[in-house]
């Protein structure tokens, strides 16, 4: 009985090995924030990790970008409650083997992110880092949010000017629509470029602020949906 009790045993723990080595092969990114060493990535600082090889110039740009785009996420925040990996592609081989596609930057749940060479500038890296913000803040009650709030909301934290106008503008909007906004990812990226939909989304989020009184209305906004009220009843 203890013979097949330790088979069974050493079945399981071989299976759980080899779905692990699965999941990494199948989405790099995860097994590069389990073990950035192991995808080719070094640390140049706790949190932040560059692709091997990176020139120290580019080194020192990206520390600089992880803390000018902390002090803008904190600046609306308040602080962090997440504290992602976050790894830099030098190159786009980097990039394209981690995944990344035609991004300039993605983010994994709360568990890290992924920067390519293009996308390590302070409005990008702050941008991933509030969806990993938002998400830490709420849990499972992320899942309540819908993508166009994630978005705008994102696109105003980092204060991206391709989508809104500098803070301190009379209106920020630079495209206005009272068009339905997609709910879901898949959604958001089949429409996002023919549509505008981040400086729609963007848009959207900086009048919701403007008209409940400035950002603290979005941390009001969190603690009733992490406190269970929907969505809906929340932003009203």
């Amino acid at each position: 009985m203890r013979k097949l009790v330790l088979k069974i045993s050493v079945a399981g723990g071989l299976l759980a090995v080899c779905a692990a080595l699965a999941a990494a092969f199948a989405f790099p990114t995860y097994g590069a924030i389990l073990c950035p060493a192991c995808y080719g990535f070094e640390s140049v600082d706790p949190q932040l990790f560059v692709e091997r090889g990176t020139p120290l110039e580019a080194r020192v740009h990206a520390m600089d970008v992880l803390a000018r785009a902390s002090a803008r996420v904190t600046a609306f925040y308040g602080g962090f409650e997440g504290h992602p990996r976050i790894l830099v592609c030098a190159t786009d081989g980097c990039y394209h083997r981690m995944g990344g596609g035609g991004s300039a930057g993605m983010a994994i749940r709360t568990y890290g992110l992924l920067l390519s060479a293009r996308g390590t500038n302070p409005t990008i890296l702050s941008h991933e880092l509030s969806h990993i913000e938002l998400k830490s803040r709420l849990r499972s009650a992320s899942d309540s949010i819908p993508v166009w709030f994630n978005e705008g909301l994102a696109v105003y934290v980092s204060g991206d000017a391709r989508y809104l106008a500098p803070a301190g503008s009379p209106d920020r909007c630079l495209v206005r629509s009272t068009d339905p906004l997609p709910e879901n990812l898949h959604e958001w990226l089949r429409r996002a470029g023919p549509e505008n939909l981040y400086a729609k989304a963007g848009c959207r989020v900086s009048d919701w602020i403007s008209a409940k009184g400035g950002p603290a209305a979005v941390q009001q906004l969190l603690s009733q949906i992490a406190a269970g009220k929907p969505f809906t009843g929340a932003l009203r």
